[in-house]
C-alpha cells in the first residue's frame, strides 16, 4: 500500500458523520476514565449529601447529582456501548442517612465537604479539556465541551456559596505596590 492508499483508506474511516467513525485509543481511555471517576463521584455526592448541615449546600449537591453527574454518566455510558467499550464497574449507590445519626466525630462538616467538591470539580474540567484537546471525533468533543461548561457553571454556584457562607479560605493575597528591581 502506497501512501496514498493509506491516505484513501484513512480518510474513509473519517468521514463527515463522527458517530460513524471509529473512537481511537486515547478517546476510549479517555471517556471511560471520566466515566469511572463520574461514577465514583456520584457516590461520594450520595455520602456528602448525607452528611451536609447546610440546606443551600445540600440543594446544590443534589442538583449536581441530578443534573450533572448522572446524565454524564447516561451519556458517556452510552457512547461506550454505541462503540462496543466493556462498561466500568459501578460502585453501591449509598442510601440516604439521618445526618443526626451519624457521630459528632465522624461527621463531615459543610466548609470541607464544599472543599472537596471544589477540588473535584477542579479536576473533572482538567479531564473535560484533555478529552477535548484529543479528541478527533467531533461529537465526543462537543460532549465533553458541553459537560466542561456545566461543570464550570457547578464550579462558579460553589465558590459563591462557599464566599456567602465564610468557608473560602484565601491563599495570601497581593494587595501592595510592586516595587521596580533594577530599572
Amino acid at each position: 500500500m502506497n501512501i496514498f492508499q493509506l491516505g484513501r483508506s484513512i480518510m474513509g474511516v473519517i468521514s463527515d458523520n463522527p458517530r460513524t467513525e471509529p473512537m481511537h485509543y486515547g478517546e476510549v481511555f479517555g471517556v471511560w476514565s471520566y466515566l469511572t471517576a463520574a461514577k465514583a463521584a456520584l457516590v461520594a455526592y450520595e455520602v456528602f449529601y448525607n452528611h451536609a448541615g447546610d440546606e443551600e449546600l445540600r440543594s446544590l449537591i443534589e442538583d449536581i447529582m441530578r443534573h450533572g453527574i448522572q446524565p454524564q454518566i447516561e451519556e458517556t455510558e452510552k457512547l461506550l456501548k454505541e462503540n462496543g467499550v466493556a462498561l466500568p464497574p459501578t460502585p453501591p449507590g449509598r442510601a440516604v442517612a439521618n445526618r443526626e445519626s451519624i457521630p459528632v466525630g465522624a461527621r463531615m462538616n459543610d466548609p470541607e465537604i464544599a472543599y472537596t467538591m471544589a477540588s473535584g470539580i477542579a479536576a473533572t474540567l482538567v479531564a473535560c479539556s484533555q478529552i477535548m484537546g484529543q479528541s478527533i471525533r467531533e461529537d465526543i468533543g462537543m460532549m465533553f465541551g458541553q459537560f466542561h461548561m456545566k461543570n464550570a457553571q457547578y464550579g462558579l454556584q460553589l465558590l459563591r456559596l462557599q464566599k456567602k457562607k465564610g468557608w473560602l479560605t484565601t491563599p495570601p493575597l497581593h494587595v501592595g505596590e510592586v516595587e521596580a528591581v533594577g530599572v
